[in-house]
């Protein structure tokens, strides 16, 4: 029998020595590998985090005790010691449990996590409340060296310093973050690994720490002791985190329990905020997720034995690439053009353009709020940025889109990849709310391409009218229909209709289309004939075609967003404009929170797929 099946709760890990630990370790990865073989997953991150949870949990007494993820997909290991190992091959599933902390899953998952940098804010304001409670709970979070990047953990460090409130923080420094990190705080964690004064002072730590006998606040005396000693013989780049006023350890081994243990112990029982750095190898335990920790970072079905992955089925390409080889036929033409994204390269299918174009490429991390700012300085220069970000993380940079981008009239494109219902990844990652976001902001226009075609379409033209201009897109595999290679100038604010149709009218937007059309399909059979409209833009709406669409009778609509603030909602505003009092159903994603499931059983459950289209059309017209 295997230690992880006899692990119930964490309370379980106090009883095994840090040689049982190190062996559960290893039972944990190989139960990480065997399910994310057949589900998919976030593997690298997982697994490289493994010893850091253990020694966490073995130490805190959770749920009393909070242990916060940033992001979230490096707890698998934290799941599977929380009373979900029966459950775990449905990790990512429609109806299983999620790939992130949710906490209406489990009691010891505090916070929803998903988005990058919020972690340290979360402890922060629990450390709070637990002083004015009266109450002396421990608080662990749990950060990586790439989150750290973000804007948002800069802020909550330097509140941590000021209010010097106990709490842990467990810095995993693995060099990564799903592209390879970028920017001056890698260089600062990367002179605190190579130096070897820092190293000598780590063993120094380590010996005094051992022969006090002592916790409380022997660490912090030393720390506070050993601080300006220490000082003389770094350089100042490595001060950051002291300077800050928060104690900082230096690099220890990540994968090894007995050191996890001695100093995040010493940590929890000193009276401040202490910074524990880690340091640990993305992927640790399957070779083939070392060798390639950015395509292990998050991946579908693979063979365990080579580590390859699952074979697709030949298809068309996805729309991310679609987008990458259109931006870089558009930078040979225009040395104007810049891309610039947050920490995400590959993901938004820049890695071509970064090649091709390295100095007209800029990769900010995980700053989704600078990449637009920066972009509003590039576009006042004369450039013309396109920024390149998932839609659930561009909500992020809300702000900075509304003054940096719209208000000033900036020439910016936003190129809003995996918009709509995402998948597995469940909602932190849906991108569902760009519509709504966009359709409010003055001067903002944006297009919903319905295929290949349109989206080359849709970024030439967003380049040539000038900004801000949003084109959003989806995740995955295209229609089918191929990228011309001389793109065309769309009209701005024309739709096209696909089909005709008396009995109703459907207008569709972005990849509901396809949709929209094997619906009308269906109508037919049943013997109702139904106009389909591609309206490309959100905004600005083709009104002709709304009215055009009135004259049916039925007006139905349908997009992969938010029913509040959406399309829909827009075609009803401009039919009440018109005086036109007709049927009107309008087919989005109401006021609920969307699973995690893959995108056709999420479309399906929330009547946008072909089905559903069709059973809407029906239910009015045959009433």
């Amino acid at each position: 029998m295997r230690i992880l099946d006899a692990i119930k709760t964490p309370q379980d890990l106090k009883t095994l020595t840090n040689e049982e630990l190190t062996i559960l370790a290893y039972e944990i990865r190989e139960q990480i590998i065997e399910t994310t073989s057949k589900t998919g997953g976030h593997v690298a991150s997982s697994l490289g985090a493994v010893e850091i949870i253990l020694a966490v949990h073995s130490l805190i007494d959770a749920p009393r005790d909070k242990f916060i993820f940033d992001v979230g997909h490096q707890a698998y290991a934290h799941k599977l010691l929380t009373g979900r190992l029966e459950q775990f091959d449905t990790l990512r599933a429609y109806g299983g449990i999620s790939g992130f902390p949710r906490p209406d899953e489990s009691p010891y998952d505090v916070h929803p996590s998903g988005h990058a940098s919020d972690s340290l804010s979360i402890a922060l304001g629990l450390a709070k409340a637990r002083e004015l409670r009266g109450t002396d709970e421990k608080i662990v979070a749990l950060i990586g060296d790439a989150s750290l990047s973000g804007g948002m953990a800069f802020e909550a460090l330097n509140t941590i310093g000021q209010l010097q409130l106990p709490l842990v923080i467990v810095l995993n420094d693995n060099e990564m973050s799903i592209s390879r990190n970028v920017g001056a705080l890698v260089r600062h964690l990367g002179a605190i690994r190579s130096s070897q004064t820092y190293r000598e002072a780590r063993d120094r730590s380590q010996q005094m720490l051992e022969e006090s006998g002592a916790l409380g606040n022997a660490f912090v005396d030393f720390g506070r002791n050993m601080k300006e000693s220490i000082k003389q013989f770094f350089i100042p780049e490595t001060m950051m985190f002291e300077q800050l006023g928060i104690i900082c350890t230096p690099p220890i081994d990540g994968h090894n329990i007995d050191d996890l243990r001695d100093i995040i112990g010493t940590a929890l029982a000193a009276d401040g905020p202490v910074l524990v750095h880690v340091v640990t190898k993305k992927g640790a335990g399957y070779a083939p997720a070392l060798a390639d920790p950015e395509r292990f970072h998050g991946v579908g079905p693979f063979d365990i034995a080579t580590g390859n992955s699952a074979k697709k089925i030949a298809g068309p390409e996805s729309y991310t690439n679609v987008f990458g080889h259109a931006l870089v036929r558009e930078a040979r033409v225009d040395e104007h053009v810049v891309a610039i994204t947050a920490g995400m390269r590959s993901g938004t299918g820049l890695k071509g353009f970064a090649r091709e174009f390295p100095d007209r490429f800029i990769d900010v991390g995980i700053a989704e709020e600078n990449a637009v700012g920066m972009a509003a300085g590039l576009a006042i220069g004369g450039l013309k940025p396109v920024v390149a970000i998932y839609s659930t993380f561009l909500q992020r940079a809300l702000d900075q889109v509304i003054v940096d981008g719209a208000l000033a009239r900036n020439n910016i494109v936003f190129a809003i990849d995996r918009a709509g219902v995402v998948g597995a990844d469940g909602p932190t990652h849906h991108g569902i709310y760009d519509i709504a976001y966009c359709r409010m902001i003055p001067d903002m226009r944006m297009l919903a391409p319905s295929d290949e075609a349109e989206l080359t379409n849709a970024l030439h033209t967003a380049l040539r009218i000038g900004g801000p201009v949003a084109v959003r897109y989806p995740r995955g595999a295209g229609v089918g229909v191929p990228a011309p290679s001389n793109p065309e100038t769309l009209p701005v604010g024309v739709s096209r209709v696909l089909r005709e149709g008396g009995d109703a009218a459907i207008l569709a937007f972005g990849d509901r289309v396809a949709s929209a059309l094997e619906a009308a399909e269906r109508l037919s059979e049943q013997g109702v004939e139904a106009r389909v409209v591609d309206m490309r833009w959100v905004k600005p709406l083709d009104e002709d075609a709304i009215v055009a669409a009135a004259k049916t009778g039925l007006v139905v609509t349908v997009e992969n967003g938010i029913l509040s603030g959406g399309a829909g909602e827009g075609v009803l505003a401009v039919l009440a404009k018109r005086g036109l009092q007709i049927p009107v159903k309008v087919l989005a994603i109401d006021d609920c929170v969307v699973p995690h499931g893959s995108p056709a059983q999420l479309l399906s459950g929330l009547g946008l797929d072909a089905v559903g289209i069709a059973d809407a059309v029906l239910s009015v017209a045959r009433h």
